[in-house]
C-alpha cells in the first residue's frame, strides 16, 4: 500500500519560530514511516523555504524549494541551478505558529495550491488570531467573553477598572502580554504589546481558573480532550517564556484531567465545542478559557495550530483521553485527506 506523501512545513517569521521547530521535532519522533512519506519544509526567520531531512539543527542548509500555486501541480517546486523538479503531495500538515502561520497566510496559500491541509481555513484562522475579532464572534453566539477595547500605541486611555491584561490582538502564545494594576503602568504595556502588533487589545482581568480543551474533527463530529488546569503560585500563565520550557516553568503547573468536578469538566468541554464551531473551526484547536468561581466559563483565546511539543498543553489533553501522538497525527492526516 502506498504511504501518504505530507509535507510538514515548520519554522517561519514570528516570534515563535522556535517553538514551530520543537513541534516538527516532536511530530518527527512520532510519525509513522510505514504510513507516510515525509517531506520536510523549513522555513527560515527570513522567509527562506527549505527542503530538508527533517527538523535537526542542519534543517537550513536544505534545497530552496518553493509550495507550486499552480493547481495542475498540486505540491513542491524544487529549485537547483535555474532548474527545478516537482513532489507531488497528499496532504500539508503545518506545524507553524503566531504570523503567518496560524493567521490566514499559509492557509491562503495551500488554498491556491489545491492541496489538503491540516487545521482551520483561511476564514477561521484570521478571526481566531484577531482576538478582539474572536470575542464578537463569540459573544454572538452567547459565549461569555471578557470585557475589552483596542487602542493604538501611544492613543491616551481612560476610564479603565484594574486590573487589565494588555496584549497584542494578533500574536501568539504570551509575547508582549502585561498585567497592569495602575494607570501609570499603562503606557509601558501598551508599547510592549505594540511591538507585535499595531492593534492593542486590553481587556478585564477576569477572577478565576485558566482552563483549556483540545479540540479534534470536522462538522458536528468533534472530539474534545480531557480539560487541563493551569495552577498559578504567582503572576500570570507565561507559556513560551521559560529559558528551559522542558524542565517546567517557575510559576505554573498543568494538571491533567483539570481537579475540577466530572460536571464542570463535561460544561468546559462542551464550551470549547460551541466556541470551536461558533468561530468556524475544523481540524484541530486548543480552546482557551477561564472558569469563574460560580462555574462561568470565559473564552480566553482559540489556537487554530496549537504547539505540539513535549510540554505543549494540546498533546497532553489528548494524550490524557487515550489519544498518544502518533494516533492524533493519524487522525489529523485521515480528517484532513477525506
Amino acid at each position: 500500500m502506498a504511504r501518504v506523501k505530507v509535507g510538514i512545513i515548520f519554522g517561519g517569521g514570528s516570534e515563535e519560530h522556535p517553538v514551530s521547530v520543537k513541534s516538527a521535532q516532536e511530530v518527527a519522533k512520532h510519525l509513522d514511516a510505514g504510513k507516510y512519506e515525509a517531506f520536510w519544509v523549513g522555513i527560515t526567520k527570513d522567509g527562506a523555504w527549505k527542503l530538508c531531512d527533517g527538523p535537526d539543527e542542519n534543517w537550513e542548509g536544505g534545497r530552496p524549494v518553493v509550495l507550486s500555486p499552480d493547481r495542475s501541480v498540486p505540491g513542491l517546486l524544487v529549485l537547483d541551478d535555474g532548474k527545478y523538479e516537482t513532489i507531488g503531495l497528499d496532504v500539508v500538515l503545518p506545524v507553524l505558529h503566531g504570523k503567518l502561520g496560524e493567521d490566514g497566510a499559509i492557509q491562503g496559500l495551500l488554498e491556491l495550491s489545491g492541496i489538503p491541509y491540516a487545521g482551520c481555513d483561511v476564514q477561521s484562522s484570521a478571526l481566531c488570531m484577531d482576538k478582539s475579532l474572536a470575542y464578537v464572534v463569540a459573544a454572538s453566539a452567547g459565549i461569555a467573553t471578557p470585557k475589552f477595547r483596542t487602542v493604538l500605541a501611544g492613543e491616551d486611555v481612560d476610564g479603565l477598572t484594574y486590573p487589565v491584561f494588555v496584549k497584542p490582538a494578533r500574536s501568539g502564545s504570551s509575547f508582549g502580554v502585561s498585567k497592569v494594576s495602575t494607570k501609570d503602568e499603562l503606557a509601558a504595556a501598551i508599547g510592549a504589546a505594540a511591538q507585535y502588533d499595531s492593534k492593542v487589545l486590553i481587556e478585564e482581568a477576569v477572577a478565576g481558573s485558566e482552563v483549556g480543551c483540545a479540540i479534534l474533527g470536522y462538522g458536528s463530529e468533534l472530539f474534545a480532550g480531557e480539560v487541563d488546569r493551569i495552577v498559578l503560585s504567582h503572576g500570570f500563565f507565561r507559556i513560551h517564556q521559560e529559558d528551559s520550557p522542558e524542565s517546567g516553568s517557575e510559576n505554573s503547573t498543568p494538571v491533567v484531567p483539570a481537579d475540577i468536578p466530572a460536571e464542570t469538566r463535561a460544561r468546559v468541554q462542551e464550551t470549547a465545542k460551541a466556541i470551536y464551531r461558533a468561530l468556524g473551526c475544523g481540524g484541530l484547536a486548543r480552546v482557551d478559557m477561564f472558569l469563574t468561581d460560580d462555574g462561568t466559563v470565559v473564552l480566553n483565546e482559540v489556537n487554530t495550530l496549537p504547539g505540539l511539543t513535549s510540554y505543549s498543553r494540546y498533546p497532553r489533553m489528548m494524550a490524557a483521553a487515550g489519544v498518544p501522538l502518533g494516533d492524533l497525527i493519524d487522525r489529523i492526516v485521515a480528517g484532513t485527506a477525506r
